[in-house]
C-alpha cells in the first residue's frame, strides 16, 4: 500500500518534494499561507490545497506523513502539531532553531509513537559515502585535524521580500546555508569538545539580521582539531564546499561547490575507486543549493514505514546534534566563551 503524504510549504523546496512524492508515493494535499502558491502547486498535482495547516491535518486524518518545507522557525511547532495529530513527520533542515525545540519534537514523536525524519540528503553524495566508509573502516587511522570550507554567494536579491535573513524564521547563515556541512562534520568525525568562533556581518548590513561570514576553531572529543571557514560573500556565485581530513594513515579532500567531488586522496595501502557521478545541485532560480538527493531520502523514509527499516539519513538525534553545535558556535561568537 502506497504511503500518503501531506505537504506544508509550497516554495521551491516544497515543489521539489511534491514532485518526488508523486513519483514514489501519493500526495493528498498541500498547504501554504500564500494561497496562489498553494493553488498552483495543487493544480500541478491534482490535489487539494489549504491556507491553514491544522485545517489540512483535520481534513486528511488517514494520511501517513506530513512533510515540513516551511521557514526554519516554523519547523518545531508544525512538526509537533502533526505528531500530536497522529502523523509521521519528514522535516526539512534544519530540524529547528534551538536544541530545546528539537528535544520537544523528539518527545512528541515518542509520545505519539510516530517517526520523525529529518532531511539529510548530502549524506548520499558519492564522495561523502566513500569517505564515510573508509572512516568507519579506520583506513585513515587516528584523525589528527580537519578543514571545513563553505564559500557561497547570497546577494541582496536572495533576501529581498523574504523570511530569509530574519532571526526568527531563518536563524542564521549556519542554519539555512550550511547546516548540511555541520551535519556531515558530526556524522563523519564525531562530537565537538570545545568551540571558539568569530562571526561578522561584513557585506549584508541592513539586509540580514545576523552574520554573513565566520571562522570557527574546534577540538573534537576524539582529540582532532580543525576549523570551519564560511561565507556567503563569494563574488557572484558559489565557490566551494569542501572537507579535508588529515589522519595518521591518509589524507582526503571532498570538494566541488557542494561536497560533490573527491578532490584528493593519499591513503596508505588503499585507493578510493573512481566514483559514479552524483546528482546535480538543486536549482533555486538564480542560485543553487546542495545536492538533489531527495529521491534517496524518500526511498528510505518509505522503506522505514513499510518494512520497519532504520534510515541512516534521517536520524533525529543526529539532527539535534547539528543544531546544538550551531548554537554553540553562535554562543561563542556572541560571548567570547568556548
Amino acid at each position: 500500500m502506497a504511503v500518503s503524504f501531506l505537504l506544508v510549504g509550497c516554495g521551491k523546496i516544497g515543489q521539489r518534494h511534491a514532485a518526488l512524492i508523486s513519483t514514489q508515493a501519493k500526495l493528498l494535499a498541500v498547504c501554504d499561507i500564500d494561497l496562489p502558491k498553494a493553488s498552483a502547486l495543487a493544480t500541478n498535482f491534482g490535489v487539494e490545497y489549504f491556507a491553514d495547516f491544522n485545517t489540512m491535518l483535520l481534513a486528511h486524518p488517514k494520511a501517513g506523513v506530513v512533510v515540513i518545507c516551511t521557514p526554519n522557525g516554523l519547523h518545531a511547532a508544525q512538526s509537533i502539531s502533526a505528531l500530536h495529530h497522529g502523523f509521521h513527520v519528514l522535516c526539512e533542515k534544519p530540524m529547528a532553531l534551538t536544541s530545546i525545540d528539537c528535544s520537544l519534537m523528539m518527545k512528541a514523536a515518542s509520545l505519539a509513537l510516530k517517526r520523525l525524519f529529518i532531511v539529510k540528503q548530502n549524506r548520499f553524495n558519492p564522495p561523502v559515502v566513500a569517505v564515510k566508509k573508509i572512516l568507519d573502516e579506520n583506513r585513515l587511522g587516528k584523525i589528527l585535524s580537519f578543514q571545513l570550507s563553505c564559500f557561497w554567494n547570497r546577494d541582496k536579491a536572495y533576501y529581498q521580500d523574504s523570511w530569509k535573513g530574519t532571526l526568527t524564521l531563518d536563524g542564521g547563515t549556519l542554519f539555512t546555508q550550511f547546516s548540511h556541512f555541520i551535519d556531515l562534520l558530526y556524522w563523519m568525525l564525531g562530537d565537538v569538545k570545545t568551540i571558539q568562533a568569530i562571526t561578522k556581518n561584513s557585506n549584508h548590513q541592513g539586509i540580514i539580521e545576523f552574520e554573513d561570514n565566520g571562522v570557527v576553531l574546534m577540538e573534537l572529543n576524539s582529540g582532532a582539531i580543525g576549523t570551519i571557514n564560511y561565507t556567503v560573500n563569494s563574488c557572484k556565485e558559489n565557490m566551494e564546499g569542501s572537507l579535508t581530513i588529515f589522519g595518521e594513515k591518509g589524507t582526503v579532500k571532498i570538494g566541488g561547490q557542494y561536497l560533490n567531488e573527491l578532490k584528493y586522496q593519499q591513503i596508505e595501502d588503499y585507493v578510493i575507486a573512481p566514483l559514479k557521478k552524483g546528482n546535480p545541485a538543486n536549482q533555486y532560480g538564480a542560485y543553487q543549493g546542495s545536492m538533489s538527493n531527495h529521491a534517496e531520502v524518500y526511498e528510505q523514509v518509505i522503506a522505514a514505514l513499510q518494512a520497519h527499516e532504520e534510515p541512516f539519513v534521517t536520524n533525529s538525534f543526529e539532527a539535534l546534534k547539528t543544531v546544538e553545535i550551531i548554537e554553540r558556535i553562535y554562543f561563542s561568537a556572541n560571548t567570547g566563551k568556548c
